[in-house]
């Protein structure tokens, strides 16, 4: 009589829903009474964007942070066992990927609670597909660090690894931080490394390019500022 645990994606920027979920997915995810979130006011905006079968203050959100203990989140994933479907949403894109919504999908696992992914915008897979770059072999690391010197010892770092096991690195920066995350790509990476710079993925301001570094020091650098871009670059064979 489980219930089961949706994950739901939600969008990369301000972009209308009907561009990057389903309908199916967006039908479901209005029918839901109860969500757990990173952030209570931003799984609202959601919920708002797609519309809901019952008002907005009658729907719970658990807030999930780093914090939150095992014992928390079998509780909220009680209620699942007896044969309610809940809903799982991240900050943007698709949830437990590069998100802390892995420990509440575990958990299901642990429980025997079914779990359900839904389609939609993950900015790391749309970043790799349109950038011409290696597809079978690639590494997410989040952050780099935010020491200049020891952001540009770790790009050059996986740049080696990249030209040995022709991997693609792919890396976000905090938006305020991009064009000093551009700066030091151009700087520290070959000129024969390709570097894309995936911006604003699924918006109106969506753009997509790749250049060797050596290209990308013959333009004028991109706007970056303040927007979400994801930085992916493939090194030549060692």
């Amino acid at each position: 009589m489980s219930g089961t645990l949706h994950l739901i994606p939600v969008g990369l920027g301000p972009a209308r829903p009907e561009r990057w979920l389903p309908a199916d997915a967006r039908a479901l995810a209005g029918s839901l009474d109860t969500y757990i979130a990173e952030n209570a006011k931003t799984a609202r905006a959601f919920l708002k964007q797609i519309g809901t079968v019952r008002p907005l203050q009658e729907i719970t959100i658990h807030t999930l942070s780093p914090k939150t203990d095992a014992g928390q989140i079998q509780q909220w994933l009680a209620p699942v066992r007896q044969g309610q479907d809940i809903g799982l949403v991240s900050e943007a894109g698709c949830p437990a990927v590069a998100d802390p919504g892995a420990t509440v999908v575990a958990a299901a696992h642990r429980l025997g609670i079914p779990v359900r992914p839904w389609v939609g915008p993950s900015s790391i897979l749309l970043g790799l597909m349109a950038s011409g770059l290696d597809g079978q072999r690639f590494a997410f690391h989040g952050y780099a660090p935010v020491d200049p010197g020891e952001r540009a010892k770790q790009l050059k770092a996986w740049e080696q690894h990249s030209a040995r096991h022709h991997q693609t690195q792919l890396l976000i920066e905090t938006p305020y931080r991009n064009a000093a995350m551009f700066a030091t790509l151009l700087s520290t990476l070959r000129g024969d490394t390709r570097l894309c710079v995936a911006r604003s993925l699924t918006t109106d301001e969506e753009w997509v390019r790749t250049y060797s570094i050596a290209d990308w020091k013959k333009q004028p650098a991109p706007e970056l500022d303040k927007q979400p871009t994801l930085f992916l670059y493939l090194a030549q064979r060692a």
